[in-house]
């Protein structure tokens, strides 16, 4: 027992009044060793919850990620005072380095607030389908700095949190998962308005990823000036790859309109020659 209080007794550092023992480290071990089981215990309870209650994913996720920040905050000040260092007195006399740091780091810092705020609001949640700009990702992760999305060419990019905060974003699957799309395309003048409007709306109804087909619309929305302009809008869940469904229908309507002999017409502009008289005479 002895041997034992000697070995947790044993000074790794002394400096001045300062000591550092093997006990310390070891309660500094303990710490960090309690702080990850009580994480992953509530890890695992909220994941669970959201299966068997049906919780939204991203929402147990945005919890347990404030969770886990603030738990280690807490932490890591509990190993600070169990090392010897007294955080209220390392804060008060580190106040002018860290105004210095702040304002050196101040994009970090409102990286950091940022990401605060997403996880707080839940706004934005794994799983969810933005346009930032012009760009279409789906999220995968939310950090604390910054947050990973997947792009529809399948490319992992990295987005600082304050981009997705301060500039305007669309969330695509915010408030439902099915979301209307439109598809623009003008036909020659003196074609069949009834038929074109006909062959659009069968034309989305044969794709199997329009959702809501009873709300499925052609609309005569202009009179340009090459073509009659029409619209197709309809309903999909697919919304991560919705730029292939479109281009499947477009396929469809092109494959119909050829079959039905109604043209798509290159842009025409009339050009008026007036003749100078004077020459003539």
């Amino acid at each position: 027992m002895e041997l034992i209080d000697k070995i947790l007794e044993f000074e790794l550092i002394s400096v001045g009044e300062y000591t550092l023992r093997i006990i310390s480290l070891l309660g500094v071990l303990l710490i960090a060793l309690i702080t990850r089981v009580i994480l992953l215990l509530i890890k695992k309870s909220l994941f669970r919850k959201s299966k068997i209650k049906g919780f939204d994913e991203g929402n147990s996720y945005a919890l347990y990620q404030i969770i886990k920040y603030v738990l280690w905050v807490v932490s890591f000040g509990f190993m600070l005072e169990t090392i010897g260092v007294k955080v209220t007195l390392l804060i008060a006399g580190s106040a002018a380095l860290l105004v210095g740091i702040g304002l050196g780091l101040q994009q970090t810092f409102n990286d950091v607030l940022s990401g605060i705020i997403l996880l707080s609001e839940r706004t934005i949640k794994i799983g969810d389908i933005l346009e930032i700009d012009g760009e279409i990702v789906k999220m995968q992760e939310i950090g604390l700095r910054t947050s990973k999305g997947l792009t529809t060419d399948d490319i992992s990019i990295i987005i600082p949190n304050s981009l997705i905060t301060t500039n305007k974003v669309i969330n695509w699957s915010h408030q439902t998962k099915k979301t209307r799309f439109r598809i623009d395309v003008g036909v020659a003048y003196g074609s069949d308005v009834e038929l074109v409007i006909k062959i659009l709306e069968e034309s989305a109804f044969e794709h199997p990823d329009n959702t809501k087909k009873e709300l499925t619309e052609a609309r005569l929305v202009n009179f340009g000036n090459s073509s009659l302009d029409f619209q197709i809008l309809f309903y999909s869940k697919n919304i991560f790859s919705s730029n292939r469904v479109k281009s499947d229908i477009r396929r469809i309507i092109n494959r119909k309109f050829i079959e039905n002999n109604i043209t798509i017409p290159f842009p025409q502009i009339d050009v008026h020659l007036k003749a100078n008289t004077e020459e003539c005479n």
